[in-house]
């Protein structure tokens, strides 16, 4: 509150001497016949001029109010256009500080655009805080699109170099967007996600080893945080992918090994070392990782990829029954969620009904209450948790946040500027919804296709099972088949135990406690 009382101090209160210079400039000259040309008021006692002033008065004594309405009035008097970017700007910040960052957001966006000099770039430096608050792409771009780097605030850059870096790696251009998330200061609260975003950008060009340093550096930043720290976290699975890029695929399946089990990311991080252990040929491994991702814990996940990648080690180990299973499992499975998805794209053209499906599944996921939805819920589950739909949902988050807020005080709602206000955030929230159905559509019409590719992708696995079972067949009759020993047969209980494990004779059932601690006992079956 102190930095902008003092910029209105220095930029908003204009000598009444100041105000006829700006009239004088902006109005036009005078012509021979024709209608008088009306001048705004310019002598110092004009009722206009003492309503500007106490208008200003307002601002400058904390009164954000009283102040925004006053300015929001002034400012639409075209008595006063030569004030306007004036007017606008000082509304904007008044709004800023009653937290209705999307209303001072257009204040900015109509200062930026009649161009006067004198706010501008003051304009454009509050208009880029606004739109990082609310996490609007839109504005942001906007505002990105203005800004002179060397003009901006030096307390601020750091959200600049963020969120440019955002933008150009949106835009694929890695190279420059790490050397933008390089500029951002340690101490800044977008250190710790510039850094995974540098490295990241790193790994998109190819650039491993460089990746590899920047994320370790993230996770030593995080050394005394708890395991279970976020940023920790994502730190040693970039890492593991990292390895996993490098074909490392011994030191992935470590750097995997690192995430907690009690992390939501744990899930994705056992997923991807199950394709690390899957090209490290480490067959039993990667079956005891499956015996937790298939389990009716994590039902609610949508994760087709992994039934075929199940099947495809069972073909590797000739278990040929059990890969009848799998697949069988991912056609009951995935088959009404393919099914599903294309019916409701084809029944609904507005963008809206996508939204409310996104919706309903948020309010599950709040709440746990069983919500009717019309789509699977780890479809919906699966496109809400998409880097755009999460940006847009929160987005869609801070207008309801602002709503609240001018909904829940009468005395400012029921003002000129309160009903200005309601309208920008029911509007913004209305595109804002109509933007989410769109991506939802976007992103269903793109697991459709995934789901079509995976179809024939089982069809020909089941292919190569079918040619396997054949050779299988021809060998038992000629005796030449293997005997049904175990792998692990002449390893008794007491090794499981002393390594951690409580040991069961798996036959098909699952423990929510004992996810992630399944070892598979399976037999060999191949020559």
């Amino acid at each position: 509150m102190r930095n902008i009382i003092a910029t209105l101090l220095l930029l908003s209160f204009v000598a009444p001497s100041a105000f006829a210079q700006q009239r004088r400039k902006a109005a036009p000259p005078r012509r021979a016949a024709g209608p008088a040309v009306v001048a705004a008021p310019q002598a110092k006692n004009s009722p206009l001029r003492q309503q500007v002033n106490q208008a200003l008065a307002l601002a400058r004594g904390g009164q954000y109010e009283q102040a925004s309405n006053a300015l929001f009035q002034l400012a639409r008097r075209s008595e006063l256009q030569a004030e306007r970017p004036q007017l606008k700007y000082v509304l904007g910040l008044m709004l800023m500080e009653m937290k209705l960052n999307q209303v001072a957001a257009f204040q900015f966006v109509d200062v930026i655009r009649m161009g006067n000099s004198k706010y501008v770039k003051n304009a454009i430096e509050k208009l880029s805080i606004v739109a990082d608050n609310l996490g609007d792409d839109t504005l942001l771009n906007y505002a990105v699109s203005k800004v002179d780097l060397n003009d901006f605030p030096a307390n601020n850059r750091d959200m600049l170099y963020f969120r440019i870096g955002e933008i150009k790696m949106k835009a694929r251009e890695f190279a420059k967007a790490s050397e933008l998330f390089s500029k951002v200061s340690s101490g800044s609260r977008y250190y710790n996600q510039a850094l995974f975003n540098r490295g990241t950008a790193e790994l998109e060009g190819n650039q491993v080893d460089m990746a590899m340093q920047t994320f370790q550096t993230l996770l030593a930043s995080r050394d005394g945080a708890p395991v279970t720290d976020t940023n920790r976290v994502a730190s040693q699975i970039a890492i593991a992918r990292a390895l996993y890029q490098k074909q490392d695929w011994d030191g992935a399946i470590d750097a995997y090994a690192q995430v907690p089990r009690d992390h939501f990311l744990w899930h994705d991080g056992l997923f991807e070392s199950s394709w690390a252990m899957l090209r490290a040929a480490r067959f039993r491994s990667v079956l005891s990782n499956f015996q937790s991702l298939h389990s009716s814990y994590y039902d609610d996940f949508y994760i087709p990829e992994s039934l075929l990648l199940r099947s495809i080690v069972y073909l590797y180990i000739c278990k040929y029954d059990e890969m009848e299973k799998v697949l069988s499992l991912f056609e009951n499975t995935y088959g009404p969620v393919r099914a599903k998805i294309g019916d409701f794209i084809r029944a609904n053209t507005d963008a809206m009904a996508f939204y409310e499906e996104v919706e309903k599944g948020q309010t599950i996921k709040k709440t746990d209450k069983p919500v009717a939805l019309r789509l699977p819920y780890n479809v919906v589950k699966n496109i809400s948790e998409e880097g755009n739909v999460k940006r847009a949902l929160y987005y869609i988050k801070r207008l309801n946040d602002e709503k609240t807020r001018i909904d829940a005080n009468p005395g400012f709602r029921n003002t000129p500027v309160g009903q200005y206000a309601l309208k920008v955030v029911n509007n913004r929230q209305r595109n804002a919804k109509l933007s989410v159905g769109d991506m939802a559509k976007a992103h269903m019409l793109n697991m459709r296709v995934e789901l079509r590719d995976l179809y024939e992708q089982a069809g020909f696995i089941r292919y190569e099972m079918i040619n396997g079972k054949k050779e299988s067949l021809k060998m038992k009759l000629a005796g030449k088949d293997l005997p049904a020993e175990q792998i692990d047969e002449k390893i008794d209980r007491t090794f499981y135990v002393q390594n951690g494990y409580e040991y069961y004779p798996f036959q098909g059932e699952y423990w929510l406690d004992e996810i992630g601690n399944y070892h598979y006992l399976g037999k060999q079956s191949c020559e």
